[in-house]
C-alpha cells in the first residue's frame, strides 16, 4: 500500500501550476495534491445522488480510495432510495440518505442534510454529480475544499476545479467508471488500474429471495436467467415481444428459467412480454434494491438494455448480455476493470459479458426520442439472431469456465 504524505494541513497544487486566482482554481492538468495532505482520519463526502448505474460505477473509485488511504472517514451522500447500492460496502464509511420527496418538503430535508453535513465538519467535499441539489449541498457544506468538475455550473463554490477526465488519463474515450476515477487521481491518489465495480448483497436479502423465488415456482437450486425488458428510454427499449421469444429460447437452449423482472411504474413491459409469451411468466415486479441484488446474484445469467440493472449484474458478476440502442456502450458497457486490471487476471475470467450494438451515425444522442428516424431504428434494428448469438457465446463460455474450475479442484484434491 501506498503510504500518503500526512504531514500538511493544507492541499497545494503541483508547483507547475499555473498561479491562483480568485475563486475557484482554473481547472489544469497539473493535479492538486489534497487526497495526500489530508490530516489523517480526515472526513471526505463524495456526492452522486443518482442514479442506479452512475453509483455502482462509483464503487471501482470508493475502492481505489479506501485501499490507499484506510484512515481517512469515506461518507457518501445519495438519494434515498439508492442507500443500498452502498450498504455493506467496506469501502464506505457512511452513507448519506437525501430524501426523494418534492416541494417542500425536499427543500425542507436538503436544510437538514445541510445542517447534519456542516455537524460532521468535512476537510474535502467533492461533487461528481453537477445538479442542482449537488451543488447545494457542496456550497454549504461548510466543507474546507470543494471539488467539481470544470463543466459544472456554478464554478465560483468550488476550491478546485478537475479539468476533463480524457485529458487527465490522455485517453479519448473514458468509461464513466474512469471518469469517477480521473477525479480522485487529480486530486493526488496515485493513479493506477481501475477495479471492477461491486456491490454486496446482505443475508436478509439472499433470505428474502429465496422464498419470492419459490413462491415463482422455482425449485430450490434450480438456474434462471433474469431478464430485464425495462429502459428508461424507447431508444434503449428493445421489443417486448422479442424478449418473450427470447425467454422461450434461453428455456429450451440453456435449460435456465426465465425470470423478468421490472422496476417501479413499468410492470406495463412485463405486462407485453406476457401477452407475447403465451403463458404466465415468472416476475418480479418492483422489488426492494436489497431484493432485486439478491436475486441478480442468484441467477446463472443476466439480460437486459442498457440500463441501471446491468451495471448491478456486472458488479455482482454475473454473465450478462446487455442490448444497446441510443447509448454509446464504450463509456456504457459493463465494467470489469480498467485494460491493465484485465491484464492480472485469468483468461478465463475476462469473458464474462456480450454487448450487442449496432452502429449508426447518430449515435450516441441524448435518447429521450429518436431525433433522426420516425422511430428508434438503433434499438430496433437489433436482431434476434444477433442476440441468441450472444446468449450461445456466452453461455458456452460459462460452461469453459466451469470446466476449468471442476479440473482445478480436481488436481487439488
Amino acid at each position: 500500500m501506498i503510504s500518503p504524505s500526512c504531514s500538511s494541513t493544507k492541499p497545494r497544487l503541483n508547483p507547475n501550476s499555473p498561479s491562483r486566482r480568485l475563486g475557484a482554481q482554473r481547472a489544469s492538468l497539473d493535479h492538486a495534491s489534497i487526497l495526500p495532505d489530508l490530516p489523517r482520519g480526515s472526513r471526505v463526502l463524495l456526492i452522486r445522488l443518482r442514479s442506479l448505474g452512475d453509483i455502482v460505477l462509483l464503487t471501482p473509485s470508493l475502492r481505489l480510495l479506501k485501499s490507499w488511504r484506510p484512515d481517512l472517514h469515506v461518507s457518501v451522500a445519495v438519494e434515498e432510495r439508492f442507500c443500498a447500492l452502498l450498504r455493506g460496502n467496506p469501502s464506505v464509511d457512511e452513507v448519506l440518505a437525501l430524501s426523494g420527496a418534492k416541494g417542500w418538503r425536499r427543500a425542507k430535508h436538503q436544510v437538514r442534510t445541510v445542517r447534519e453535513l456542516r455537524r460532521k465538519k468535512f476537510a474535502l467535499a467533492v461533487n461528481l454529480h453537477g445538479g442542482p441539489a449537488s451543488v447545494f449541498l457542496t456550497r454549504f457544506s461548510k466543507a474546507r475544499w470543494k471539488v467539481g468538475f470544470a463543466h459544472f455550473r456554478s464554478r465560483r463554490i468550488y476550491s478546485f476545479l478537475v479539468p476533463d477526465a480524457r485529458a487527465i488519463l490522455n485517453q479519448d474515450t473514458v468509461h464513466t467508471a474512469e471518469h469517477h476515477a480521473a477525479a480522485l487521481f487529480w486530486l493526488g491518489l496515485p493513479r493506477q488500474a481501475v477495479p471492477p465495480a461491486e456491490l454486496y448483497v446482505s443475508e436478509n436479502a439472499r433470505e428474502g429471495w429465496t422464498n419470492q423465488a419459490v413462491r415463482l415456482g422455482l425449485k430450490p437450486g434450480q438456474g434462471y436467467a433474469l431478464m430485464h425488458p425495462a429502459a428508461l428510454y424507447s431508444t434503449k427499449q428493445w421489443p417486448a415481444d422479442r424478449f418473450a421469444e427470447l425467454g422461450h429460447y434461453v428455456e429450451e437452449e440453456t435449460g435456465l428459467a426465465p425470470v423478468f423482472s421490472c422496476g417501479p411504474g413499468e410492470s406495463w413491459t412485463l405486462d407485453d412480454v406476457e401477452s407475447a409469451f403465451g403463458r404466465s411468466i415468472r416476475r418480479v415486479e418492483a422489488p426492494g434494491l436489497d431484493q432485486f441484488m439478491a436475486a441478480i446474484a442468484g441467477c446463472r445469467l443476466f439480460i437486459g438494455n442498457d440500463s441501471g440493472p446491468a451495471h448491478m449484474a456486472a458488479a455482482l458478476g454475473r454473465p450478462l448480455v446487455v442490448i444497446f440502442g441510443s447509448s454509446n456502450s464504450k463509456l456504457w458497457r459493463p465494467w470489469a476493470g480498467s485494460e491493465v486490471f484485465q491484464r492480472s487476471i485469468p483468461d478465463h475470467a475476462k469473458d464474462n459479458f456480450r454487448v450487442v450494438q449496432n452502429s449508426f451515425e447518430c449515435n450516441p444522442c441524448p435518447g429521450d426520442r429518436c431525433y433522426r428516424y420516425d422511430r428508434p431504428e438503433c434499438i430496433l434494428s437489433v436482431r434476434m439472431d444477433q442476440v441468441k448469438d450472444a446468449v450461445h457465446s456466452i453461455f458456452k463460455t460459462i460452461r469453459e469456465v466451469n470446466q476449468i474450475a471442476a479440473t482445478d479442484e480436481s488436481e487439488s484434491r
